[in-house]
């Protein structure tokens, strides 16, 4: 059987190289007062949101808005990723945020239009995409890439930079209110993306809050001379990485062991038959589905550099540990582990993975009416079943499309599926007549 063996050269692309870019297009998000009406709303500018807004673009639909808090394309993605010092992707070049069946100008395409500012390392895998192999994206190709698909779709024309406090669903329209003003629509597509999974209240030492312990997302002290990590996934990695090349000592503690390997599912669930193991069972089913098959994992090109780090002594891993709680000393934190060991370091950093957001604290309750961590939502058209004005593309979809809701791919093929209920709802009738629901709405912006 051969191998693949990793090179680590890979993880290290430059960032912050300009491409070139459409000079007469202004890129920052509005923040004026949003329209009182529109046809759709998408709430979040991320992977998903540019999904979906390329998608109603080829579809005619114009009289759209997309709100995103951060006021950036990409969302909170490119944020994060910047935190960990991230500079490569794991996806492959065929994934790509864009509208399904429409190949305006693919991620590989794009690379190669600039190949002159890739490196020598870069141009390999850029070859070995072309050749059908896995390969390693870097993230300034994939931002460029997402601001080029942002601006052939004018997105940033129809882009506001506003919080969204609440949803309101009616039977003719949802009242988006944000902080820009209120909104109605005749549609809405939630793309919230995913939030940091939280550690248990168990873990806080006689309940008291931490001041030395941080989670992955948040800044880092840039100094420590030994650190705790806990997380079995890529951002535990990226994180332990960084604290190597400032020398520190690293405690890694794993529930399990770590896994080396290019995806945290199997790839057959980014395909269409991986997709329809979703539609042919019950629920029961699915959630076991996902219990058993996501799974973190790490890229393999950190394999070479964790293990020299730990048979060098730099890294100790602490594999089939779980931590009991977590306290301050005074000058740093210990963490006791089952069993009756404790570690103690100046700082402790959490990276415990992410899970979906499912519209909590925009919508009540009884509109999400989750169950086991999922909304309640219609497989074929992914609009929630209490609120079938308000569909879900991202994360949030999982229970409908499985592992591929979270992937980049998968968020073509839901928005695909929103589409077509968006489009009877927002598009005029054949006939040139508005169809029954945009009387109540408006049609302006």
């Amino acid at each position: 059987m051969t191998r693949f063996m990793p090179d680590e050269a890979l993880l290290a692309s430059p960032r912050g190289r300009a491409f070139p870019f459409y000079a007469d297009q202004d890129t920052a998000m509005r923040r004026d007062a949003v329209p009182p009406t529109v046809d759709l709303v998408i709430v979040g500018g991320g992977l998903a949101g540019l999904a979906v807004y390329s998608a109603c673009w080829h579809a005619g639909l114009r009289n759209v808005v997309l709100l995103e808090r951060t006021g950036v394309i990409g969302g909170q993605f490119f944020q994060r990723v910047d935190r960990l010092k991230q500079r490569v992707l794991r996806s492959p070049y065929d994934h790509h945020p864009g509208a399904e069946g429409h190949r305006d100008c693919e991620l590989l395409d794009f690379a190669r239009l600039h190949w002159a500012h890739l490196t020598d390392i870069e141009r390999r895998e850029v070859r070995m995409a072309q050749a059908g192999h896995r390969s390693v994206v870097p993230l300034d190709v994939f931002e460029g890439f997402c601001r080029h698909v942002a601006a052939i779709h004018q997105v940033y024309a129809r882009s506001w930079q506003a919080h969204v406090s609440q949803l309101e669903s009616s039977e003719d329209s949802v009242c988006v209110k944000t902080s820009n003003g209120e909104i109605r629509a005749r549609s809405v597509v939630m793309c919230t993306g995913e939030r940091r999974v939280q550690a248990p209240d168990s873990w806080r030492e006689n309940g008291k809050d931490w001041k030395r312990v941080f989670y992955w997302d948040e800044p880092v002290p840039e100094h420590a001379s030994a650190a705790v990590v806990v997380g079995a996934g890529l951002s535990a990695a990226h994180v332990i990485a960084n604290f190597l090349d400032k020398g520190s000592q690293v405690d890694w503690i794993l529930r399990k062991t770590e896994r080396y390997q290019c995806a945290d599912v199997n790839a057959s669930f980014f395909r269409a038959e991986g997709r329809a193991r979703f539609l042919d069972t019950d629920r029961h089913q699915r959630l076991e589905l996902m219990r058993r098959e996501r799974r973190a994992s790490i890229m393999f090109e950190f394999e070479p550099r964790i293990r020299r780090a730990e048979f060098a002594g730099q890294l100790r891993v602490h594999r089939n540990s779980h931590v009991a709680c977590i306290g301050d000393t005074g000058e740093g934190v210990r963490l006791a582990i089952e069993g009756g060991r404790s570690i103690e370091a100046d700082i402790a950093v959490l990276a415990l993975g992410t899970q979906a957001n499912v519209g909590a604290g925009l919508l009540p309750d009884e509109i999400i009416a989750p169950r086991d961590g999922w909304p309640d939502i219609e497989q074929a058209t992914l609009a929630y079943t209490h609120a079938p004005r308000i569909h879900v593309v991202g994360a949030a979809a999982a229970m409908a499309l499985g592992p591929a809701a979270r992937n980049i791919d998968g968020h073509r093929v839901a928005t695909a599926r929103v589409l077509k209920a968006i489009t009877r709802t927002c598009l005029p009738a054949k006939d040139g007549r508005d169809r029954p629901s945009s009387r109540s709405v408006g049609t302006n912006a």
